[in-house]
Order: C-alpha cells, then structure tokens, then sequence
C-alpha cells in the first residue's frame, strides 16, 4: 500500500519546503518534523504583538493521519492558554480543523489562522463557556487572567 502514502507524503514535503531550511517560518509561528516521523510535527506560535498573548511562546502538536491532505491535521496546544476557543487538552475549536477543511490549505495557512484566532478569538463557537462568558461581559478580568497566564505557562 506503498502508493496510498506517496501523495500526502509528497503534500507533506511540499509543506516542508521553505528557502533556507525544512521549516515553515513566518514572523510569528514555525513547525517541522519532530524526528523522521513525517506524519508527528511541532509547532511554535509567539503571541501576537498587542495581543494578550504578546510575549508569550506556545508550544503545538501537529499530527497528520495517513489521508492527509482529504482529511485535517491534529493541531492541539502544548503549552497551557486561556482561551475561550482552546480547551485544558489544548484541543483548538476552529472550523478549518473540521467541517471547512480544504485539501488546498497548508499547514501555513493552518497556523496563521491559529494565530488570528490569537488575536480575535470567537466567543460565539467557544470550548470554554466559562471563558467566553467573561470575554463578553468583563472583557478587563478576561485580558488580566489571559495575561497572567501567558507569563506564567507561556514565558
């Protein structure tokens, strides 16, 4: 069943690829393979400049099943965030990961969504409730714990 992995395995080379290294870099994120195992990378998300985040580096999990590209990666936070849309098991709510998934995204276009989910997360499809809640009703206390949090797991 050689033939079956060749196509997501040259996907995955083709996300590989960047000028200067076998990483994706853009200003705020990275990910590459973890050893020689293609299908289980890793990830590092600096929090947006004038986020709550800002300062902070988060860690992710990326895992690809063998019908990569057809179906999404597993994306899942490492490192602990106070966020309405990422849950204690790091599991991300967003809509790219499921049900909008595309075969023409790559994991580029993956993590620069996370990262805008960093900035402007979506209260209205939130995995914490709780935390939702207070981004709408006390925005103030939801960007202090945030912050705190940010120092505290992601610094």
């Amino acid at each position: 069943n050689q033939g079956k992995n060749l196509f997501p395995m040259e996907l995955l080379g083709r996300d590989r690829k960047n000028k200067h290294s076998h990483f994706i870099c853009m200003s705020y994120f990275s990910a590459g393979p973890k050893g020689d195992n293609i299908y289980e990378w890793r990830s590092t998300i600096l929090g947006p400049p004038g986020s709550v985040y800002e300062g902070g580096v988060f860690f992710l999990d990326i895992t690809f099943s063998p019908d990569y590209p057809f179906k999404p990666p597993k994306v899942t936070f490492r490192t602990r965030i106070y966020h309405c849309n990422i849950n204690s098991q790091g599991v991300i709510c967003l809509d790219i990961l499921k049900d909008n998934w595309s075969p023409a995204l790559t994991i580029s276009k993956v993590l620069l969504s996370i990262c805008s989910l960093l900035t402007d997360c979506n209260p209205a499809d939130p995995l914490v409730g709780s935390i939702a809640t207070q981004y709408m009703t006390n925005r103030a206390e939801h960007d202090r714990m945030a912050r705190q949090w940010t120092k505290r797991y992601a610094t």
